[in-house]
């Protein structure tokens, strides 16, 4: 399935229509299913229904049940499987039990919500397994001036349509390692995360975290369960993405540009 597509259209220029044709970016359904063992009998069950981009739904998947603390590592998983287009199943290794308790917590977790209160961020923290392991880093701020084009650069699909969200993981010698495309912005990041944890990149806490828009409270709790602790985003972070960066540690950088950033928490890191 393509991540682009064509499409005909009735631009207006000076006051006169004229048919161009276009390309989208796709936006198809993607069911994720998790078959393991409940100790007798291996059971598959529905876990989330997302609309994405098409194209690397493995990555997806694996992704999302990371950061959402369905599963901790990349030995959890034994296969994963795509008969259908829209759907993939994700097989987990004998013994492998996976944290059904936190789907309850998959469904509530979004910016659209209005999720918000100290419970959510003491619940994110119970879960994050993945916490930073080696010495702290530096960066100098000017190093993050350079990402974004470095991101631009790398945007494939958004390139022909305009119309999706990146995740970006550079190293710190600003380096891009590995970057995803989505029109969901957490499906960007989902992918990213899945990429990495089967890279075994994971935890990513000697690594920067590009955000193409925003950085809401959902994409901070993703980069948490990864061990983090440097994010950039081109656009502006909410008031509770801050406090969870915050509550985290992390260095959270909005509004990055060219020429200018703004710091809103985490300053030591940066030089």
């Amino acid at each position: 399935m393509s991540s682009a597509a064509n499409s005909s259209i009735h631009k207006l220029v000076n006051g006169v229509f004229l048919r161009q044709d276009d390309v989208l970016a796709v936006e198809e359904p993607l069911e994720i299913r998790l078959e393991y063992s409940d100790g007798n009998h291996r059971v598959t069950r529905p876990v989330s229904v997302t609309m994405r981009t098409p194209g690397s739904d493995e990555y997806l998947a694996l992704g999302f049940l990371f950061t959402e603390g369905i599963i901790h590592a990349k030995a959890d998983v034994l296969s994963t499987t795509q008969f259908d287009p829209n759907a993939i199943t994700v097989h987990l290794n004998a013994g492998i039990l996976p944290k059904l308790a936190q789907l309850e917590r998959n469904f509530y977790t979004t910016s659209s919500c209005g999720v918000c209160g100290k419970s959510s961020i003491d619940a994110i923290r119970q879960v994050s397994t993945n916490p930073p392991l080696a010495p702290d880093c530096t960066i100098p701020a000017a190093l993050l001036h350079s990402l974004p084009e470095k991101l631009r650069q790398g945007q494939t699909i958004f390139e022909s349509t305009g119309g999706l969200h990146a995740a970006a993981i550079f190293s710190l010698q600003g380096e891009l390692l590995l970057l995803q495309e989505d029109v969901g912005r957490h499906n960007a990041l989902d992918k990213l995360m899945g990429t990495a944890l089967l890279q075994n990149l994971v935890p990513l806490d000697q690594h920067i975290l590009l955000l193409s828009g925003r950085a809401s409270f959902e994409l901070i709790q993703k980069a948490a369960m990864a061990g983090v602790r440097i994010i950039a985003a081109v656009g502006a972070p909410s008031s509770l993405a801050v406090q969870l960066a915050s509550e985290f540690e992390m260095s959270l950088v909005g509004f990055l540009r060219s020429d200018r950033l703004n710091v809103y928490t985490g300053k030591k890191r940066l030089l």
